[in-house]
């Protein structure tokens, strides 16, 4: 008898911390959200004040923004490049007035409103992103599928919000999902994004990293989650080398799940951008690998722009571990790190027994 009541107290003081704690959390996210909109809005604001002080607009604008932000990169990270300050200052433009902007919407949020050129759009966006408590994802799917255009050409809305209403269900925002924001991690200048992975990808990471380094190929270990932005737009590379006998940058990504046509593609754009914003002139192209770990089958595919395909097969393959190779690595790992998750897991249920 008393160790069902020792069991039931249990329980009751593991609800009770529950709670004080995912009170405590939200706390912390709507705290560290209303700080970033309103700073960033008062950046915005900033900005567009000293440009209009200028003789010559742009070429004021341009120059301004580049010295504004190096200084302040230097100074507070990477959450102050040019991109973002360029989309602070759109944010401003599109909200002058600061009593229209809700601190209940993220950064985030704030940053697909402001590319609605329509006012009209823009705000009923906004306004529904409020009362539906839309995810920024749910907002991107809604926007990109033109939801308030149909309701306006629609004769019959009631199918239009009901499709609209069971597409965004399965876009709703965790914690988790909020704390992956780059937008939040460059604001509080954390840097170390090796939690953003699932514990079965950060597993097979981790061995495939050693796993490459351990070849003595002149492999080169550089970051981990690197970030590269294109149009505003950021893109996360799960591991980054390089091979000093190739000269070369080596990128890697990693799904969990079958692969894609669009894996594909999405690394010939990794590659294209690396090229552009990291390779340095004397350096040879850079190559990619595509890591796609299913339950019965690992799938690995070196991915090199078409006009490279020459180049990698005569002098870069020598120094490279097959793609068979490869694949045998990634399902043993997977395998592996997979019966690790499993014990620790035994583990823990076993404590609450």
């Amino acid at each position: 008898m008393a160790s069902k009541v020792s069991a039931n107290n249990q329980k009751q003081l593991i609800a009770e911390i529950t709670q004080i704690i995912a009170n405590a959390r939200s706390q912390v996210k709507q705290t560290v959200n209303s700080a970033m909109v309103q700073a960033y809005w008062h950046i915005g604001r900033l900005i567009v004040e000293d440009e209009q002080q200028g003789k010559s607009r742009a070429e004021y604008g341009k120059a301004q923004l580049q010295q504004l932000s190096k200084q302040l990169t230097a100074d507070f990270g990477k959450g102050f490049d040019i991109s973002n300050l360029r989309n602070m200052r759109r944010f401003y433009q599109a909200f002058e007035k600061q009593e229209t902007v809700s601190l209940e919407l993220s950064w985030s949020h704030y940053n697909v409103l402001a590319r609605i050129e329509n006012k009209n759009a823009r705000h009923w966006y906004q306004q529904e992103a409020l009362q539906q408590n839309w995810s920024v994802r749910a907002l991107e799917r809604q926007k990109g599928n033109l939801y308030y255009e149909r309701l306006l050409a629609s004769k019959e809305k009631l199918p239009v919000e009901q499709e609209a209403t069971e597409k965004t269900q399965a876009l709703a925002e965790t914690n988790k999902d909020y704390l992956r924001d780059p937008y939040i991690l460059d604001f509080l200048n954390l840097q170390d994004k090796s939690y953003q992975e699932s514990d079965l990808e950060q597993g097979i990471i981790n061995n495939l990293q050693q796993f490459l380094l351990e070849l003595g190929k002149g492999f080169a270990f550089v970051e981990r989650q690197q970030r590269i932005r294109f149009d505003d737009e950021d893109f996360y590379i799960d591991l980054v080398f390089y091979n000093f006998k190739l000269k070369c940058f080596l990128l890697v990504d990693l799904k969990v799940g079958k692969l894609k046509h669009q894996d594909v593609g999405q690394m010939d754009t990794y590659i294209r951008l690396y090229n552009e914003q990291m390779k340095e002139p004397n350096d040879n192209p850079t190559i990619g690998l595509v890591l796609c770990s299913e339950k019965s089958e690992a799938v690995v595919k070196y991915s090199v722009l078409s006009e490279q395909k020459q180049l990698f097969a005569a002098k870069y393959l020598p120094y490279l571990p097959s793609e068979e190779e490869l694949r045998i690595e990634l399902e043993k790992e997977r395998e592996r790190v997979q019966q690790q998750l499993e014990q620790q897991q035994q583990a823990q249920d076993g404590e609450y027994e």
